[in-house]
């Protein structure tokens, strides 16, 4: 059994449309997940954002780094591994957009 984390409250940096995540980049539905840079240990909406926004390029970090990926919705941090395997959030039910995992190199650093 998964025991998954809950940080609260954490913000979600970027250029959001809304308080779960969403931001001017990526607005669906699904687009409810946050990514911590490596390198500010800040949770980004994308990383089109963050490298907008910050004066260092978007930190890659292993896919095990336990607290990597927040859902926007309820907070719940996974490492990318355990979020890559999910279709959805194990915690609220909230859904995750499949696309994200074309954008996995710019998040998550390969063993």
């Amino acid at each position: 059994m998964m025991v998954y984390m809950k940080i609260l409250p954490e913000k979600i940096y970027g250029k959001l449309t809304d308080e779960q995540g969403r931001c001017v980049h990526y607005h669906s539905n699904l687009d409810v997940i946050a990514n911590k840079c490596g390198v500010c240990k800040k949770f980004y909406a994308c990383y089109k954002c963050h490298d907008e926004l910050e004066k260092h390029g978007f930190g890659k970090i292993s896919p095990d780094e336990k607290e990597s990926v927040m859902c926007g919705v309820c907070k719940t941090t996974f490492s990318y591994a355990e979020y890559s395997g999910l279709e959805k959030c194990p915690v609220c039910g909230s859904g995750f957009n499949p696309r994200c995992a074309l954008h996995r190199g710019c998040y998550v650093s390969e063993r």
